[in-house]
């Protein structure tokens, strides 16, 4: 009994060493696995290695690309690791016609910058030119309207004026099958907002309210015979 005791006293021991012996490999791979790490890390970090040497813009039509890349300010040689694609994508929504824009690493090299524009969803006559709106009611641009943008007709047109607002709200629910025949918004007030269509006939649309219902009756109704289509009230149209 007294041999298997020391026997097995014997295998513990030996079972101990084995088990010290791997964890000291385990620790040492550990050891060299961080230490291979931070070297990686530090060359990507600090060295041209993982330098940007291409920059891909998506989106760009309107906005010349040479001013999107010249907002990036990305240093030569810098670490794509290092660049602020966040401070980027914010330089670069700063341009009037730029709605939205998102910078994004590619690995290893590219940056990648995707634009989405503003659209003129109306525009207003000024001295200086044709003011464009798009579908939030920002001014965007000062130049001539795109064919099939309607005109915007208010006593003070622009991004603080509640009617201007209120146009580009009403313009956003009618049916797109008759915004397409819109040529001039006429907003007197907030409840009081016409379009006059291309072929000489107006729609009363009156408020934002009821949009549904507005937008359910107006094409129907325009099949009729008539120069004035009123929907200001969708409970009580009126032709004349």
């Amino acid at each position: 009994m007294r041999g298997v005791g020391s026997a097995r006293a014997a295998g513990r021991r030996a079972g101990d060493r084995f088990g010290e012996i791997e964890w000291r490999r385990i620790r040492l791979w550990g050891l060299l696995g961080v230490c291979v790490f931070t070297v990686v890390a530090a060359i990507a970090w600090f060295t041209p290695a993982l330098s940007v040497r291409t920059v891909r813009i998506d989106g760009a039509v309107a906005v010349p690309e040479q001013q999107v890349r010249d907002l990036l300010e990305i240093p030569s040689g810098r670490s794509i690791l290092r660049i602020d694609t966040d401070a980027m994508a914010r330089r670069v929504a700063n341009i009037p016609k730029v709605r939205t824009a998102r910078v994004q690493r590619i690995f290893p090299s590219t940056v990648r910058v995707t634009v989405v524009e503003r659209a003129a969803v109306l525009f207003y006559d000024s001295q200086d030119g044709a003011h464009l709106l798009d579908a939030d009611g920002v001014e965007f641009a000062v130049e001539p309207a795109p064919i099939g943008v309607p005109k915007l007709i208010t006593a003070h047109p622009g991004r603080a004026d509640p009617l201007t607002r209120a146009a580009v709200a009403v313009l956003a629910i009618v049916p797109p099958a008759l915004a397409v025949q819109v040529s001039e918004v006429a907003a007197r007030s907030l409840s009081d907002i016409s379009l006059n269509l291309k072929d000489g006939r107006t729609v009363l649309w009156g408020g934002s309210d009821d949009a549904e219902r507005k937008a359910a009756v107006v094409l129907p109704l325009l099949t009729r015979p008539g120069t004035v289509f009123d929907v200001s009230s969708p409970n009580l149209v009126t032709v004349k």
